[in-house]
């Protein structure tokens, strides 16, 4: 018999799952701002390891679900991440060959435009605008952006996610 030419789809979403739970995780304040951008993760990596699948849609959705999850302003995550997975999207073929440090860097660069879409969308209706930790989540969401990786690489191939 022929396996079926997309599987896994559970996984994809159960990784989504997993990461609106760190999202929402109760932390102390001074951990919540260098706290980094789960969903985004996940998002870079599944448009990354299989752009066929997840994409621009994925992002909005996924983006409209953090802006409830974060009872945000709806639709600017919905923005951002679609903005991301777009971005996503166009390097695949470029980030998948770097390192993982410069792979990291990359990540990090999306991380900050997310942000900055957020913050700039947060801008038109009338919110202050972030003290200089805002930005910090990206630094760190790219510093474990190898961790990321490797933990998704590995779970995408035990369940031969395509």
């Amino acid at each position: 018999m022929s396996q079926p030419a997309h599987q896994g789809g559970g996984i994809i979403i159960a990784s989504f799952l997993v990461a609106y739970v760190l999202t929402i995780l109760p932390l102390p304040s001074w951990l919540q701002q260098g706290w980094p951008d789960w969903v985004a993760l996940v998002l870079v990596y599944w448009c990354i390891a299989i752009p066929q699948r997840v994409g621009v849609g994925v992002g909005w959705l996924v983006g409209l679900m953090q802006d409830a999850v974060q009872s945000a302003l709806l639709g600017q995550h919905a923005l951002a991440y679609a903005l991301l997975a777009y971005l996503s999207l166009k390097l695949h073929q470029l980030v998948r060959v770097f390192p993982l440090w410069q792979q990291a860097l990359s990540v990090m660069v999306l991380l900050l435009l997310t942000r900055l879409v957020v913050l700039w969308t947060n801008s038109f209706v009338g919110r202050p605008l972030a003290a200089m930790d805002y930005w910090l989540g990206a630094l760190v969401g790219a510093l474990l952006w190898p961790l990321v990786f490797l933990i998704m690489r590995e779970l995408r191939r035990s369940f031969q996610v395509r």
